[in-house]
């Protein structure tokens, strides 16, 4: 299956997911109505939402919360942007300029918090404490790999292991609790729970490590952010991670430099040289590749089904993916 055929698969879920959104955004405060719809239509994937009615609907669940968690989701994950993009001083993502751009960070973030705070009193709304435990520990988690993300800027001794616990925190966490939530409300089994919470983690893995490369090999416009933002953050990511590690002496003492000041974009056409020349890029790869197939094999137990093949599809989209 390719994204569309996923697409249309989940079309009538998904459009009563967006009617949900836009209902649950709405406030009586203005500003909040016009960012937040700027931020919720900014062109987004709709990943983890969509994952959450897929999973749903593979594991052969006929209700109707998957639509709330997976608006749940997408409010977490929404607001955990508008929240990066003031951290990061951000001016473009999806294509276009980011909300902390267009109407200034203090609103970004007081807009984010408002829907941090909308997504707990959705939940609530469910009145079932095992979702309310899963969603309350992901977005504690979510925060936690953002402060360590914060705390290995700048630090070229950052190790591969440590890379791997911010991704995990700050992406993969979500997409386990997205996925996991659908087998929480189809009350399925252990063994179908941890199933799911195993394909969400990997995918969520994959996801961020593929992430990771195109910040050096997407086109900008494509990608919708600019070439090059984490290596101007000082942002230890695995391909340069790698790439130092396995560098010359001249190439080590220019990614070490590029991390710890944060100037690589003088130097991106031969930090680029060096992730070439000692593989970087093959091996962040060949790890999302991994992880994509540990998502894939996870999902095993699940029975066949349209839904089954479009998570198997996504995990190797997920992976292989050039924006």
């Amino acid at each position: 299956m390719n994204i569309k055929n996923i697409q249309a698969l989940a079309q009538q879920d998904m459009t009563a997911v967006n009617d949900l959104i836009f209902s649950k955004l709405h406030s009586d405060v203005a500003l909040i109505n016009q960012l937040g719809v700027y931020i919720i239509n900014g062109g987004g994937k709709r990943m983890r939402p969509l994952l959450t009615v897929l999973a749903a609907r593979a594991i052969g669940y006929q209700g109707n919360e998957h639509l709330q968690l997976a608006a749940i989701v997408e409010f977490i994950h929404t607001s955990t942007l508008l929240h990066d993009d003031v951290v990061d001083e951000s001016n473009m993502r999806r294509g276009r300029e980011t909300a902390n751009a267009m109407f200034g960070n203090s609103a970004s973030v007081l807009v984010g918090d408002f829907l941090y705070s909308r997504s707990f009193q959705m939940m609530s709304e469910l009145r079932n404490l095992n979702i309310m435990d899963i969603l309350s520990d992901a977005t504690n988690i979510i925060a936690e790999g953002e402060v360590l993300q914060l705390m290995n800027c700048n630090d070229p001794d950052t190790t591969e292991d440590s890379y791997m616990k911010v991704i995990y925190c700050k992406t993969a966490k979500l997409f386990e609790a997205a996925t996991r939530l659908a087998a929480v409300i189809a009350k399925q089994d252990q063994a179908t729970e941890t199933a799911m919470l195993n394909y969400g983690k990997h995918l969520g893995t994959a996801f961020q490590l593929v992430d990771d490369i195109m910040d050096y090999t997407a086109d900008a416009q494509a990608m919708g952010k600019n070439v090059g933002d984490d290596l101007a953050e000082g942002k230890p990511t695995l391909p340069l991670l790698y790439a130092m590690a396995h560098g010359n002496e001249q190439q080590k003492s220019m990614i070490r430099s590029a991390i710890k000041h944060g100037d690589g974009m003088e130097h991106l056409d031969d930090i680029l040289a060096a992730m070439k020349e000692t593989g970087a890029l093959v091996y962040t790869q060949d790890k999302a590749e991994q992880e994509a197939d540990k998502a894939i094999n996870a999902i095993a137990i699940l029975p066949e089904s349209a839904y089954k093949q479009a998570l198997i599809s996504l995990a190797h989209i997920a992976a292989n993916r050039n924006h």
